[in-house]
C-alpha cells in the first residue's frame, strides 16, 4: 500500500538560524484567539516592522475584513518569496516542539498528497477528517488560497504508530543533523527546534510509513484503512483540497502529477507521543439570554428518550457564576456531541445568537462571564478513542477536541510554493 506523505520544497526565512528574528517570524495559527483581539494586538507589538508570518496569513478574528486584507497579504507573499524566503528542495524537517509544560512533542514536516484525502462524510481514504467539515467555511478560505503564491501550514496530521517506527527512531540521531531553526516562540509559547533529515532518513521514514499503511489495513480489516487523521487545521486542508479540485480539470495528466497545489505542507505526529494531549474545545454563546437558554436546554434534556449511554454533566458559566446540569439520557457517546445537537438547533431559531469555540477553561470563563453570554465546560475525549471512533462512526462533531491548549498549537513557521 502506497504512502502519501512526501519530502517537500520547504521555504524558510534566510535568517532561520537567527533566534531573535525567528521569534518575531513565527506566530500562532489563524483560528486561535478568535474572540480575543488583545492577543493579536500583543502579537502586533512583538512583530513590529519585522518580517513575520503574521503579514502573510489572515487571523480569523479579521475574517470579515478579508476582502480588504487579502490583496496586501498576497503582495507581501510575493515580496517575501523574492527577498526573505529561501528554498530547501525535497526536504523533511524533524521538529521538536517544547510545550509550555516543558514536554517535547515530536513531528515531521513534509507534503501530503491531496489525492489521498477526502473530507466528505463516509470517506474511506488514507487521509480523513476527524471532525465534521462545515462546507460553508471552505469557499472564503479557497478565495484566500486562490491568490496566494505560498502556503503556510498549521495542519497537524496524526498517525497511529504504537510501535513508534516512524518518528521516534530520529530522537537519538537528530543531534547530528543540520539545524533548520532553534528559537523561543512568541507569547511564552514554548520552543521550536527543527532539523533537516538527510536523504537516507527520508527514505527510512517513507518505508516505515508504507509499512504502517499495510499494518493499518490488516488491523482495521479493510483495503481502505485510515492511516492519516487530521488533528488540526481541518478546514485549511479541506480548502487546499477544494482548490486543487478546482484547478485540476485545467491541467494535463503530466501537469497534475507535479503541480505544487496537489500537495499541502503539514506536520505529522504520532498519536502515541506522550507530550500530545487532547483538550476539549468549549462553547461560548454570545448575544444570548442565559436564563432563557438554560430554560430551553432543561426542557430539551427532560424530553430525551431513554438512552443506554451513561449520564453526562456539563458546567455552565454566566455573569452570575458557575452551575451544572446533568443529561441523564445523552444523544451521543461524547458530551460535546450531546451539547452540539441542542446548540445547532437553538442557533437556527435564534438568529441573533452566535457561538464561538474556545480553547482553555480560563478563556471560556472570561468570555462567558460577560453580559449576554453563556459558556459550557465538559469532559473531553481520550486520544486513544480517536482512530477507532472515526473508523467506526466517521467524522466526529465539529470542534470536538484540541491537541493541547492554544499556545501549544502548531505555529506558522515553514512555507511552500503552491504556484508554478
Amino acid at each position: 500500500m502506497k504512502n502519501c506523505f512526501y519530502p517537500a520544497d520547504i521555504l524558510l526565512p534566510s535568517f532561520s538560524k537567527d533566534a531573535e528574528k525567528m521569534h518575531r517570524w513565527s506566530c500562532v495559527a489563524c483560528d486561535q484567539y478568535t474572540s480575543e483581539p488583545e492577543y493579536w494586538n500583543a502579537v502586533e507589538t512583538v512583530v513590529g516592522d519585522a518580517p513575520s508570518t503574521l503579514r502573510i496569513t489572515l487571523p480569523e478574528l479579521y475574517l470579515s475584513e478579508a476582502e480588504k486584507r487579502i490583496p496586501k497579504i498576497n503582495e507581501t507573499m510575493v515580496d517575501y518569496a523574492a527577498n526573505v524566503l529561501t528554498e530547501r528542495k525535497a526536504s523533511m524537517i524533524y521538529l521538536e516542539r517544547t510545550q509550555k509544560n516543558g514536554k517535547i512533542r515530536r513531528g515531521l514536516v513534509g507534503a501530503l498528497d491531496l489525492e489521498c484525502y477526502d473530507y466528505n462524510k463516509g470517506a474511506v481514504s488514507l487521509v480523513r477528517a476527524t471532525e465534521g467539515t462545515v462546507l460553508e467555511r471552505i469557499p472564503p478560505r479557497v478565495k484566500i488560497r486562490e491568490g496566494a503564491s505560498v502556503e503556510l501550514p498549521h495542519i497537524m496530521i496524526l498517525i497511529d504508530d504504537p510501535k513508534k517506527t516512524v518518528i521516534e527512531p530520529l530522537i537519538d540521531k537528530a543531534t547530528a543533523y543540520e539545524t533548520a531553526y532553534d528559537f523561543d516562540m512568541m507569547q511564552n509559547s514554548g520552543h521550536a527546534l527543527g532539523r533537516y533529515l538527510p536523504s537516507d532518513e527520508i527514505a527510512r521514514v517513507s518505508s516505515a510509513l508504507e509499512a504502517l499503511c499495510e499494518d493499518a489495513s490488516k488491523t482495521q480489516g479493510t483495503d481502505d484503512p485510515l492511516v492519516f487523521a487530521v488533528g488540526d487545521g481541518n478546514h485549511s486542508l479541506a480548502s487546499a483540497k477544494a482548490f486543487w479540485e478546482q484547478i485540476k480539470p485545467t491541467l494535463s495528466e503530466d501537469e497534475r502529477a507535479v503541480h505544487p497545489a496537489r500537495y499541502a505542507l503539514c506536520e505529522i505526529v504520532n498519536i502515541h507521543d506522550t507530550a500530545l494531549e487532547f483538550e476539549p474545545i468549549y462553547r461560548v454563546l454570545f448575544g444570548v439570554d442565559p436564563e432563557a437558554f438554560m430554560t430551553e436546554f432543561r426542557t430539551y434534556v427532560k424530553s430525551l428518550p431513554e438512552s443506554d449511554i451513561d449520564a453526562q454533566t456539563f458546567g455552565f458559566v454566566t455573569v452570575d457564576g458557575y452551575g451544572e446540569i446533568t443529561v441523564d439520557n445523552p444523544t451521543s457517546l461524547l458530551p460535546v456531541g450531546t451539547l452540539q445537537v441542542f446548540i445547532d438547533a437553538y442557533l437556527k431559531s435564534h438568529k441573533d445568537v452566535t457561538v464561538d469555540y474556545i480553547h482553555g477553561i480560563e478563556s471560556t470563563k472570561k468570555l462567558a462571564s460577560g453580559k449576554d453570554a453563556i459558556g459550557f465546560l465538559f469532559k473531553g475525549m481520550e486520544k486513544s478513542e480517536l482512530f477507532p471512533t472515526v473508523v467506526r462512526d466517521g467524522a466526529l462533531p465539529r470542534k470536538t477536541f484540541s491537541m493541547g491548549e492554544a499556545d501549544d498549537k502548531r505555529f506558522y513557521l515553514e512555507a511552500r510554493r503552491i504556484v508554478l
